[in-house]
C-alpha cells in the first residue's frame, strides 16, 4: 500500500527540524522538489480547515500588496496557515518584493509556515537567493545522473510501497526510461500495482509490465566486464552502440567502474561505500564481488588501455567499436597469460 508522500522529508532532515517558520527548498530537479512543497503542506495543513488556512501563490504572478496580505495573515481555527510560493525567482527583480518575503523568512509571523521553491537562474550570483538560503531551512535538490536512478528507484519502492525492487529490475526501468523521475515514479505505481500481493519487483516483471527494455544496457555491460565474461561483452558490444551509446561514454563509464573495483582491491568495499553518492552505496557490496576477480595490476593495465582508447577515439580514423574491442580482447589476453 502507497505510504504518505511526507516519506520524502525522511530524505531531507534538514526541513523536518522543527514545524513552522520559512521553509526554501530550490534546485533543478522539480519532481522532488515539488515532492518536498506537497509533503511540507501536508505535515502543517489541518483537513478541516485547508480551505481557510493554505494560500498556494506563484512569484511571477503574485503583486507585494497581495504577498504582503497573505504573509500576515494569521491562521483560522488552526494551529497553522500555510502559505506556498512557487518561483520564487520571479519576484527577484522587485526589491519590494523581496523586502517582503525576506523579512518574513528572517522573522515568520506566529503560526505561519512560509514555503519557498525556486529554480535559481544559471549562474546567478543575486544576494536574493543567498539570504533565503541561509535564514530558511534550505535543501538544494539537484538533478539526478544516470547512475543515482538505480538507487533512488530502489529507496523509493522500499519506503513509499514497503516492498523491494531488484537492482537489474531498476537498472533495466532506468535504461529504459532515463532520469525523469517523475515517468520514473509512475512506472513504479503501474509495477507496485501489477505485482499485486507479492514482495517484490523482478527483471522478469519489468518485462511483463509491458516496459520496452534495450537488448542491453551499460550497467549490465559494465557488470559483465566486471565479472570477468569479456567474451560476452565482445559479443554484445555492437548491441550496446546501437542502442545509442558512444565509444567516449563506455570509456568513461568503464573507467569509473574499474577505478571503483581498485578502491576496493586497495582499502576495501567499506571505503568505496563511504565514498560513493547516497544513491550509489548500495553498489559496494555488488561491486566487492567483482573485485575479487581482478588483480591491482590488471586493473592498472586495464585503465593505461582505456587512456590508450579514449585518445584514439579523439584523433583516429578508427571505428569507436573496433577500439573498444581491441581493448576488450586484450583483456582476454592478459587474462589468459595469467
Amino acid at each position: 500500500m502507497k505510504k504518505t508522500t511526507s516519506r520524502i522529508l525522511d530524505e531531507v532532515p534538514e526541513l523536518t527540524s522543527a514545524r513552522g517558520g520559512a521553509f526554501y527548498v530550490h534546485g533543478e530537479d522539480a519532481f522532488r522538489k515539488e515532492e518536498a512543497v506537497r509533503a511540507l503542506v501536508e505535515a502543517h495543513v489541518d483537513p478541516a480547515t485547508r480551505d481557510f488556512n493554505l494560500d498556494p501563490l506563484r512569484g511571477d504572478e503574485v503583486d507585494t500588496e497581495t504577498l504582503a496580505s497573505v504573509l500576515g495573515t494569521p491562521p483560522m481555527m488552526a494551529e497553522w496557515r500555510v502559505v506556498v510560493v512557487r518561483d520564487v525567482e520571479g519576484l527577484a527583480s522587485s526589491a519590494r518584493s523581496r523586502d517582503v518575503l525576506l523579512a518574513a523568512v528572517t522573522s515568520p509571523p506566529p503560526g505561519l509556515a512560509l514555503i519557498l521553491s525556486a529554480t535559481v537562474p544559471q549562474g546567478s550570483r543575486a544576494k536574493f537567493y543567498k539570504d533565503l538560503a541561509r535564514s530558511a531551512r534550505s535543501v538544494e535538490f539537484k538533478p539526478f545522473g544516470a547512475d543515482d536512478v538505480v538507487g533512488w528507484l530502489m529507496s523509493r519502492v522500499r519506503g513509499r510501497f514497503d516492498i523491494d525492487i531488484e537492482p537489474d529490475a531498476a537498472r533495466a526501468l532506468g535504461s529504459a526510461i532515463g532520469s525523469d523521475l517523475g515517468v520514473l515514479a509512475r512506472e513504479l505505481e503501474k509495477l507496485v500495482d501489477f505485482v499485486g500481493e507479492r514482495r517484490g519487483i523482478t527483471l522478469a516483471d519489468v518485462e511483463a509490465a509491458g516496459t520496452r527494455l534495450p537488448r542491453q544496457d551499460r550497467w549490465r555491460w559494465f557488470d559483465l566486464v566486471g565479472d570477468g565474461r569479456i567474451d560476452e561483452a565482445v559479443a554484445t558490444l555492437d548491441v550496446l552502440f546501437g542502442e545509442g551509446e558512444s565509444g567516449v561514454g563506455l570509456v568513461i563509464g568503464l573507467t569509473t567502474h574499474l577505478l571503483r573495483l581498485g578502491v576496493i582491491a586497495e582499502v576495501g568495499a567499506g571505503a568505496l561505500e563511504r565514498a560513493l553518492p547516497p544513491h550509489q552505496r548500495w553498489l559496494a557490496n555488488k561491486l566487492a564481488t567483482q573485485a575479487k576477480r581482478w588483480r591491482a595490476e590488471d586493473i592498472d593495465a586495464a585503465l593505461e588501455g582505456l587512456l590508450r582508447v579514449d585518445r584514439l577515439l579523439k584523433a583516429s580514423p578508427l571505428k569507436q567499436e573496433h577500439l573498444l574491442e581491441d581493448w576488450l580482447l586484450t583483456l582476454i589476453t592478459r587474462r589468459a597469460a595469467a
